[in-house]
């Protein structure tokens, strides 16, 4: 619920902007940054017990092709994130990489100066890979299924010339996964990350 008002009150300040052109039809833009990525897992109670999910730093790619004057259809994609997952009294438990593309519809208002907000919706859908058991489940098969959720997002561009600017973002993931350890279902995780990025984007 923290990632969610977070979110909320920055796609809130977004809305305030009064809408005045800033990327035409027909534009293409390409972002390369960093993304950190917080997961709240604090309501995850799995047959093994409560669930804790640490959080990562990866590169991030963006495109996103404008459809009209202020609508444009987004592309994230990423390098893998590399998570810890805790057992709460028992310590690490596993290590999972994942990958989290993810496709956005986004309406983007400028105002007077060089500032751009702009907030956005879409889905996701998130593949976890090199699962491997550790501590405790150490030589434990431990599987993750994939996710398909939906993703919110809100950010601000910066201008720093005419056609460049420096993004910061935010970005809300639904993400749950069901979780086998040894070839037994131990329930779901919900991982429900906020995703951190800064990024240079370019517009051609």
């Amino acid at each position: 619920m923290k990632h969610l008002a977070a979110l909320t009150l920055a796609t809130a300040l977004c809305g305030t902007a009064a809408p005045v052109l800033a990327q035409s039809q027909g534009d293409f833009t390409l972002g390369f940054g960093l993304g950190y990525i917080s997961p709240d897992s604090s309501d995850s109670a799995t047959a093994a017990g409560a669930i804790d999910v640490d959080g990562d730093l990866s590169f991030t790619l963006t495109g996103e092709y404008f459809v009209s004057d202020k609508i444009g259809i987004e592309l994230l994609v990423s390098s893998p994130f590399r998570h810890d997952i805790n057992l709460v009294g028992t310590g690490e438990v596993a290590e999972i990489s994942h990958l989290p593309p993810t496709l956005s519809v986004q309406y983007h208002f400028t105002n007077q100066s060089n500032f751009t907000p702009f907030v956005g919706v879409g889905v996701n859908y998130t593949l976890f890979f090199n699962e491997d058991g550790v501590g405790a489940l150490a030589g434990t098969d431990v599987d993750l299924d994939n996710s398909f959720g939906i993703a919110l997002h809100a950010g601000l561009d910066v201008d720093v010339s005419e056609r460049s600017a420096i993004r910061a973002d935010i970005r809300w993931i639904d993400i749950d996964t069901d979780v086998s350890i040894g070839g037994a279902d131990v329930g779901t995780v919900h991982i429900d990350p906020l995703i951190f990025g800064l990024s240079y984007v370019w517009t051609f």
